[in-house]
């Protein structure tokens, strides 16, 4: 591949990683409500759930999701579902006043029910498989022998420049909860905060076209 070309991929899988979405929303909602550690894992789902629609697309995954309905709504229903679960979930959570009453907080999740649901929320999102058919082949040359190989290789950049991005994001959140960690309710709210765009990109997520 030519150099200049990768370094426009490598600039475009930059500017999208940064964009916000639901991927970001729950590395900060677990950041936030846990600390930097559980920002981590809830990352290493996230990429798990990307590497999963990158080896999809390219053995042919996104392909059929772009020509089969019934396969897109499977997926695309089952998505809604759990945006909508992990949302609602937020947004009905109790503040813990088993600590002092200036730091109320979610009841913190287990470091593998937050990698799943990293996993979970990335897998059931179709649109992320299609995103995926349709940016990388745009960056393989029309000669490579070997595309399958290429769109790996270009997917594995997208999701190292993605886990950089992530677990910055993660420190970062992590750093003001500690640093905003007086302010009452801070915690709380950034949860009750998330959920209610998590129902809204699960909403979004139903309401999807093919």
């Amino acid at each position: 591949m030519d150099v200049t070309n990768l370094w426009a991929f490598v600039l475009s899988c930059l500017l999208l990683n940064i964009l916000p979405g639901p991927d970001s929303l729950y590395i900060i909602a677990r950041a936030a409500s846990q600390g930097a550690k559980a920002g981590i894992v809830a990352t290493l789902g996230i990429i798990s759930g990307v590497s999963v629609h990158i080896l999809g697309a390219a053995v042919g995954l996104g392909a059929l999701l772009a020509t089969s309905a019934w396969a897109f709504t499977a997926v695309k229903l089952a998505g809604c579902l759990y945006l909508l679960y992990l949302g609602i979930s937020l947004l009905i959570a109790k503040r813990d006043n088993i600590d002092t009453v200036e730091k109320p907080h979610v009841k913190p999740a287990s470091f593998r029910r937050i990698y799943t649901g990293g996993v979970l929320t990335n897998v059931l999102n179709p649109k992320v498989a299609l995103f995926f058919l349709a940016f990388v082949p745009q960056f393989i040359p029309a000669d490579v022998v070997n595309k399958t190989q290429a769109f790996i290789s270009l997917g594995g950049i997208f999701v190292f420049t993605g886990t950089l991005w992530c677990i910055l994001l993660a420190l970062a959140t992590a750093f003001m909860r500690t640093k905003l960690g007086g302010v009452k309710g801070l915690g709380f709210w950034l949860n009750k905060a998330a959920g209610g765009l998590f129902v809204y990109f699960g909403v979004k997520l139903g309401l999807a076209s093919a």
